[in-house]
């Protein structure tokens, strides 16, 4: 099956089409940093760590670029309102956005630029832009004038002449229009600055993604992604300028993802319901996270609430119980070795081929589950090697589906043994006591005194504690 991606330019899905064949060129706008990262934040790094992961499964060579935006006005104002350097508040806020995105199994990026590394290559892009006439300079400002650019509104569907000057437009007198936008500020007292043709001052947003992109892709490239909100006006006006700064075709596809909620309203400092990544992973493993973000298509709203995360996470566990019961068959196989596709496989990359739809992607990793345990139920002899070629094959998928979403990475034994370790100490439980308890109750089955064996298992049971008998021993758990 052909890959078919929603395309925001055309309002429609098409065909996916490399410039080069076998290659993908995709650039993602990464974080303005200047604090921590939320889960809507999240939501977008995930998705495209999908899309970057399922390419990769697809062999595609991807050179995959997101940036971060290390200057700009709310990097200074917090910087402002420490008393510090704004590179004290871009690196603090760098390096927690690698361990948060760390800590949710998402992989780095093939190159991930820092706007400040790239001031020369905006200048010169803006200097290009004055000289076409698509660009003028007042007091050390530079503008950009949308009127050159006869496609204006392309991307978001905005007409020009039905725009007003609104919400996230600074009104300007010194504008020719008021939806001019800056390329180049010059800088404030007490601002970091750089020498440019026009004085002091530093670039404007919407200039550094369009210098970094063709920085490592070129003046066109396949796809260029980020959240819904940045459709307009980031997005259009990095085609405008490009566009116009080179004649060619900037993005040939564009991603955008949808919105997260939480508790069904929108996420806002002033609603005292704003969820940052560190915070949530107090509460929720981190794989049960990535399982909540993608269980939906990526483009539609998402809902985060205790609900929609206690269901990711007795999803989560359904899968490491799965591997578990595997790995008590047969020896689990080398991840690195999976090749063979089997029917789950085939479904799956028929989902994500309609537009990453990671929901259904995600169905067909439960029904694969289902199956699993159906041929395992029904085998009389776990150890024939007729079911453990079966289980093998189904297992493979299982693992390919699961290395594309990104969940299923640790061991099974390790991931049950956390699950214990945190349950224990949210709810005290005395772990010497409890495997105290099992061992007898063992001792009483070999003995054949089930009334003994009986009464310890009610004992646990008051005392939360969950027990399963399988082929390996005891395992437990902590109820609720």
């Amino acid at each position: 099956m052909t890959l078919r991606i929603y395309n925001t330019l055309s309002g429609k899905k098409e065909d996916f089409i490399p410039l080069v064949p076998g290659k993908v060129g995709m650039y993602v706008c990464g974080p303005t940093v200047y604090d921590s990262c939320h889960i809507g934040h999240a939501r977008s790094v995930v998705v495209f760590d999908l899309i970057l992961r399922y390419f990769e499964k697809r062999d595609f060579d991807v050179t995959y670029i997101r940036n971060f935006t290390d200057i700009d006005d709310k990097i200074i104002n917090r910087a402002n309102e420490l008393a510090v350097g704004y590179k004290d508040i871009s690196e603090k806020y760098i390096a927690e956005f690698y361990e948060d995105m760390d800590a949710l199994n998402v992989k780095r990026a093939s190159i991930e630029p820092r706007a400040t590394e790239h001031i020369k290559g905006m200048i010169s892009l803006i200097s290009g832009l004055i000289n076409k006439g698509k660009a003028y300079a007042v007091d050390g400002d530079v503008f950009f004038s949308v009127e050159t650019f006869g496609e204006y509104g392309k991307l978001s569907g905005r007409q020009l002449q039905d725009m007003e000057a609104g919400a996230r437009i600074d009104v300007d007198d010194r504008k020719k229009n008021p939806f001019d936008f800056a390329l180049w500020k010059s800088s404030k007292p007490h601002e970091p600055y750089w020498e440019s043709p026009w004085g002091k001052g530093r670039p404007g947003w919407h200039i550094e993604c369009s210098v970094m992109s063709s920085a490592f892709l070129g003046d066109t490239f396949d796809i260029h992604g980020g959240g819904k909100d940045l459709i307009f006006p980031h997005h259009e006006n990095e085609i405008a300028q490009s566009e116009c700064a080179t004649g060619k075709k900037y993005a040939r596809y564009w991603i955008h993802n949808g919105f997260i909620n939480i508790n069904q309203e929108k996420m806002s400092k002033s609603l005292g319901n704003f969820k940052t990544i560190k915070d949530i992973l107090k509460s929720y493993h981190p794989e049960a996270v990535r399982l909540f973000l993608l269980s939906s298509h990526y483009r539609s709203p998402i809902d985060f609430s205790d609900q929609s995360m206690d269901e990711a996470t007795l999803n989560l566990e359904k899968i490491y119980t799965l591997l578990k019961r595997v790995s008590d068959i047969i020896d689990p196989l080398d991840k690195t070795e999976v090749t063979e596709s089997g029917a789950h496989w085939i479904d799956f990359c028929e989902a994500m081929d309609d537009d990453f739809n990671s929901a259904k992607g995600i169905a067909v990793i439960f029904e694969a589950i289902r199956h699993m345990n159906r041929v395992l139920d029904d085998s009389s002899d776990q150890t024939s090697s007729q079911l453990v070629s079966q289980v093998a094959v189904i297992y493979r998928d299982i693992i390919r589906m699961t290395q594309t979403i990104g969940i299923a990475a640790e061991r099974p034994d390790e991931f049950f043994k956390k699950k214990i370790r945190l349950a224990v100490e949210e709810k005290s439980v005395d772990v010497a006591v409890v495997e105290r308890m099992i061992k007898d109750r063992n001792d009483a089955r070999k003995a054949k005194d089930f009334t003994a064996a009986d009464r310890i298992r009610d004992e646990l049971q008051k005392m939360n504690i969950e027990i399963k008998d399988g082929p390996s021993g005891t395992t437990w758990s902590v109820a609720g």
